[in-house]
Parts: structure tokens; sequence; C-alpha cells
């Protein structure tokens, strides 16, 4: 089979398209030719060198988490999924041991990872990750809710966000800011974005953000929301000097949750105004099979339409990675092998 790999962690240009042996489920797994697979930030930092998972002794590496296809064959001890089925991959990867896995929710696993193969024709996966798609879902839109959607949605779960509720996404023009904003909407709760781009703040308002704030610096962009009003909470997939703007402008009581660190790994917090304020900072990672299961109900149902900016072949792996890197894309970025 063909597979997109890494085999130079230096950006795009480090992307190769190889030959692979057909993968072998063995007991508990099942393949899956996959019909499309999302990238991620997260993909994207490992290609440029950027992550402690991996490095050049595990090259070539092909990662790709958002896994979306028809189950091909199965391997001993399977039940829940048959060749034919088509499927959506939970891309977790938990011990399935520890008293998180025991009691949940499963992404508190102490031995917490990530699913990595989807950028090829056929993924091998533990069978017990995979959701059913509806048949009003097609692959690529399935492919396209995993990592962004699930993590977007167990922020707003986290942070407690209902009806009137409102929330504070900087950077809501990324995978997570787009799904946090159309989430939001979903539930009730309405939604300020900032981006330094007017054209993609116009286009996510077409997607349910309600103030659209073209600034990236934290002061003119602390200005801006207190026009506004108080934020019930932040979702912040930024971190850096990002995590301090959103404490100061949320309001007392209220909650951010954070998830990434794509402006920083570091920040600054407010200690009196964070007990004083009885305001919370919570920490998130992914989401739960659960919350999959519930975002691919919506799909079906019509209430929630991941948004995909575009598509590419498997051939145009590194093209998909060079568009992310330019930061001009809204949505989802997915390959279809």
């Amino acid at each position: 089979m063909r597979a997109a790999a890494f085999t130079d962690l230096i950006g795009p240009e480090g992307v190769s398209v190889i030959e692979r042996d057909d993968p072998d489920p063995g007991p508990g797994e099942a393949a899956v030719d996959v019909a499309a697979c999302a990238i991620n930030r997260h993909d994207l930092w490992i290609l440029e060198g950027d992550s402690a998972m991996v490095d050049a002794d595990d090259l070539p590496f092909v990662t790709g988490l958002d896994v979306a296809g028809v189950v091909s064959e199965v391997g001993d001890d399977v039940s829940a999924v048959e060749p034919g089925d088509r499927v959506v991959l939970c891309p977790n990867e938990t011990c399935g041991s520890c008293r998180f896995c025991r009691e949940g929710p499963e992404n508190l696993c102490e031995r917490f990872s990530l699913y990595h193969g989807g950028l090829a024709e056929t993924a091998r996966v533990e069978a017990d990750r995979l959701v059913a798609l509806p048949d009003g879902v097609d692959a690529t839109t399935a492919a396209a809710i995993p990592t962004a959607y699930m993590t977007a949605f167990h922020m707003l779960r986290r942070a407690d966000v209902g009806p009137g509720d409102l929330v504070f996404v900087p950077g809501a023009t990324g995978g997570v800011g787009v799904a946090a904003v159309q989430l939001a909407d979903i539930l009730g709760a309405r939604a300020i974005g900032t981006s330094s781009s007017e054209s993609k703040l116009e286009r996510v308002s077409e997607l349910g953000l309600d103030h659209a704030i073209q600034a990236t610096e934290p002061d003119e962009i602390r200005e801006a929301v207190a026009d506004i009003g108080t934020p019930d909470a932040v979702i912040n997939h930024l971190g850096g000097e990002y995590t301090r703007l959103g404490q100061d402008v949320m309001r007392r009581g209220g909650t951010m949750v954070i998830c990434g660190r794509t402006a920083g790994g570091e920040s600054t917090i407010d200690v009196p105004d964070l007990f004083l304020g009885h305001k919370r900072v919570v920490g998130s990672t992914m989401g739960t099979q659960d919350d999959l299961r519930r975002l691919v109900d919506l799909t079906a149902d019509g209430d929630l339409s991941p948004v995909i900016d575009e598509t590419f072949s498997l051939e145009e792996t590194a093209d998909a990675f060079a568009t992310m890197q330019d930061r001009e894309s809204v949505g989802k970025l997915v390959v279809e092998p």
C-alpha cells in the first residue's frame, strides 16, 4: 500500500509517498481502507521537528489521527465491527487499566496517547475505537470531526457553556476555533472571536460568530472584548500570552479551558485575580469516544456541518501541510487516500 510518510523532520518538503506492506490486524484490531484523513497542528509540529514524540530514529513516520473509511478486515476477538462497515476512528489511545480508564473520563488516562498512521491507503486500528457512520455522513466530513470538534466540544462541556452564555475564542479561524464557534452556537451561546484576517472572520461569522475582532495584540483585543461584554468562558487553544488575556477579560467565576500551545508553551497568571475573582483555568486534551458519537449524531441530524477548507490526494499531502503552514485556511484540511 501507499503511505505519505515523514522522511525528514524539516517541514512539508520532508513528506514522501512510500510503499509499505498492507497491515495485518491482530487480536482486537481492524484494518480500515482509508477514504479520508484530516491533518492537524499536532501533525505539523511533528513534521517541523517540534514534538518530543518523534525524532529521527522513528523515520519514516506515518502520522494521521482522524481516520474515516471502510473496515476491510478484522482480527480475532472483534465483534463490534465487521468488513464493509463505514466508520470513523476515535484517535484516543489509553491503557484501559488505570483509575481514569476504569472510572472515566478516558482522556484522563495516565498513559494517554494518540493514534498515528492514517495518512495511508489502509490503517490498522483498535477495533473498539471505531464509531459507526450513519448513511448521511460521508467519510470526508467524518474525518473532519475527531480532533478539532471533539476537543472543542469537550472544552465547552468543561466550561459548562449553555444558552445565553458569552464565549471568547481567541484564534477563532483555526480548526478548534471554528469548531468552538459552531458548537457554541448549537448550545445557544454567543461567541466573540479574533483573527488577523478580515476575510477569515467574515467566513466564521457565517458559521455563527456573533462578534468579530480583527486584531492579534492582547491589549487591543482586551479593549475590544470589554466593549462587547464580559465572557462567561474562554476557549483557549493558543496558550502563551493569550492565557493572561483570557483571564483578564472573563467574568468573576468564569472558566478558561486551555488545550494548546500554538502561541507559546508558557503563560503568566495573575494569582490574586484568580482567587479573588473565583476564576478557573482548566487544562483539557481531546475528548471522549462518547463525545465523538454525539458529534457524529449532530452531523447526521443536520445540526452540525464540519467545515472543510480543502481536500488533497495522498500525493498532495506535502501541499496540505504547506497550506496549514500558510495559515490561510478556515476549517479542516483533509487528505483522501
